[in-house]
């Protein structure tokens, strides 16, 4: 689009989600001195997130992963670019939703999985230079994917990564694991013995490369090996 006072292109219109007051005073002066940059609105939970997206129809929202009480970065993300056709629950007021720049200091696989999962055009890390910040925004402005090096380098690794493979029993047992049963209680739910379950989580930790339950549950949804 164009402005009709001076023929030039229309400012980006940035809406900033950060829980932390002090940063995001720092954000909103940052963006001030940034050319082709408007900041119309800041939020400080994903539920105002959502209000001031339906109310202000921002090109892009600068989001945070970790808001605090209240609904989580990546779910606010989720219902911002969902295209529900419901203004306050993904398109905003102009009929369109915006595009969703992950702005964080979070770089595990799991976090920049979920992110984008959840329909982030890019994943930037607090630690980029100003310069870097604004060009990823008109990218974003655009429809363009913006990551930060080290992110592009996790999710190019991650690609090339050959999944383990998983027979359907250990996916079976897996996905129980992953609701929070014990041995005794998967073992009852899949009716195969005790002995047995504990034979193939010995198979499933040496596959995924883990030691506890925790780590297998956290590596199966990192490397979406669970339904």
């Amino acid at each position: 689009m164009t402005d009709p006072a001076d023929g030039g292109p229309d400012p980006v219109r940035i809406l900033v989600c950060d829980d932390h007051v002090v940063v995001r005073a720092g954000l909103l002066a940052l963006l001030d001195s940034a050319p082709g940059i408007e900041v119309v609105g800041e939020a400080g939970t994903g539920e105002e997130a959502l209000a001031l997206a339906a109310r202000l129809a921002p090109d892009v929202v600068l989001m945070d992963l970790q808001l605090g009480a209240g609904i989580d970065g990546v779910e606010t993300t989720r219902r911002l670019t969902a295209d529900t056709g419901t203004t306050g629950t993904g398109t905003t007021s102009t009929g369109r939703a915006p595009h969703v720049l992950v702005l964080t200091t979070y770089d595990t696989d799991a976090d920049i999985t979920r992110a984008i999962e959840a329909g982030a055009t890019g994943y930037l890390l607090k630690a980029e230079r100003p310069e870097e910040l604004f060009a990823a925004i008109h990218a974003a402005a655009r429809g363009r994917t913006a990551l930060s090096g080290p992110v592009a380098g996790r999710v190019m690794a991650n690609l090339r990564r050959p999944r383990p493979a998983l027979t359907d029993r250990e996916r079976d047992i897996l996905a129980q694991l992953a609701t929070g049963l014990g041995n005794r209680e998967i073992a009852r739910a899949l009716f195969i013995s005790e002995a047995t379950v504990k034979t193939h989580l010995r198979r499933i930790y040496d596959k995924l490369g883990v030691d506890t339950r925790a780590g297998a549950v956290a590596v199966a949804k990192e490397q979406r090996l669970l339904p």
